[in-house]
């Protein structure tokens, strides 16, 4: 390959994204990942009449208007309980397939339709500020909460206080969950523990039950075998649209960074390049590289590395700790970016 070919990489570690608030708010919307999907496109199992209950249910919900806030005298009266629905089962039935359906089908313009992670929807507050978020938020016609956590007891209430508010407006609200750490049959169903932690919100929703297998792998998956710091460099030169990086540096990076901006941190990049991968035992680091990885997932990055496996990212301590479910999540996902890097026409072309 003759220099003239050869492509210069951007480092991560050296972009300070700024980011309006608009495109904050405009850009939860379902990952592309879930762009094409549909409930005529969520195969239900026959063995589970649940499935497509949930189905028919969500698609009522959908067509259903949110009630809206009442004028008094001398002030603006909150609107009657918008309504919202909890998708309720195990990991592998399709909760953020439908949840993603549910969004695509309401009938309401793209910008008064908002969809993310629990995580996203805390750092949007963190970023903005709770009454900003609120007014942000408030004309939505439905707001969509994946992976709502239990693991945070402030975060929680933070956002619990947030939907309350919310609902008061006529935002219509949909939500899956985290179990909380713990539990017997941790994964499964999980719908007293929502109900129960967000207080005063849980009349405001109907569970909804979706049965099924549980296809989640229970422990750590393993990660394909690094690649030397020669081969990632080689590869990173070779690939339209790489980013390579340091390890260390990025991590040390992403700490300077608010998480509501890592999205944009990976604005047109198509591939990452990390060299040294080490573990990682410090809970603040290791919490930004959750966000950070669900960022690449989203947006379906390969991640071809050095350094240490991913299922060796997170020290024992820490997979022992009160926020494994997201180290599994994490690991779980980096370890597909990194299958991802590996094929053909992954990052670099390695296979």
């Amino acid at each position: 390959m003759s220099s003239s070919a050869l492509i210069r990489p951007v480092s991560l570690s050296g972009r300070s994204p700024h980011v309006e608030v608009g495109r904050l708010v405009q850009e939860m919307v379902p990952p592309p990942r879930f762009d094409g999907v549909r409930f005529e496109t969520y195969v239900a199992d026959p063995a589970q009449p649940s499935q497509a209950a949930a189905v028919a249910l969500l698609r009522a919900f959908a067509e259903r208007k949110a009630p809206q806030a009442r004028r008094g005298w001398f002030r603006r009266e909150p609107a009657p309980p918008a309504g919202g629905v909890y998708l309720d089962g195990g990991y592998g039935v399709g909760k953020t397939h439908l949840l993603a359906s549910l969004w695509h089908a309401t009938p309401a313009p793209r910008e008064r339709k908002a969809f993310g992670t629990f995580v996203e929807l805390t750092n949007l507050v963190g970023a903005l500020g709770f009454q900003p978020a609120v007014q942000a938020l408030k004309d939505h016609a439905l707001l969509c909460i994946d992976e709502f956590e239990l693991d945070d007891p402030g975060d929680t209430v933070l956002v619990s206080t947030l939907l309350g508010k919310l609902a008061d407006a006529g935002v219509r609200l949909a939500a899956t969950s985290n179990t909380l750490p713990g539990k017997l049959g941790e994964g499964r169903f999980a719908a007293a523990d929502f109900m129960r932690e967000i207080q005063g919100l849980s009349a405001r929703f109907t569970s909804v039950r979706i049965d099924g297998e549980d296809y989640r792998h229970r422990g750590l998956p393993a990660a394909p075998e690094p690649y030397p710091d020669e081969q990632v460099l080689r590869a990173a030169l070779r690939t339209p649209g790489a980013a390579l990086d340091d390890f260390d540096a990025l991590a040390a990076h992403l700490a300077a960074v608010h998480p509501s901006r890592y999205g944009a941190l990976c604005d047109g990049v198509e591939a990452v390049f990390l060299r040294g991968v080490a573990e990682v035992t410090d809970q603040a680091t290791a919490l930004r590289l959750v966000v950070f990885a669900d960022r690449l997932y989203d947006r379906e990055v390969p991640v071809m590395a050095s350094g240490v496996p991913f299922d060796r990212l997170f020290g024992a301590e820490l997979l022992a700790g009160g926020y494994r479910k997201k180290y599994f999540r994490a690991v779980s996902r980096l370890t597909a970016l990194a299958r991802d890097a590996g094929r053909p026409h992954g990052a670099g072309g390695t296979a």
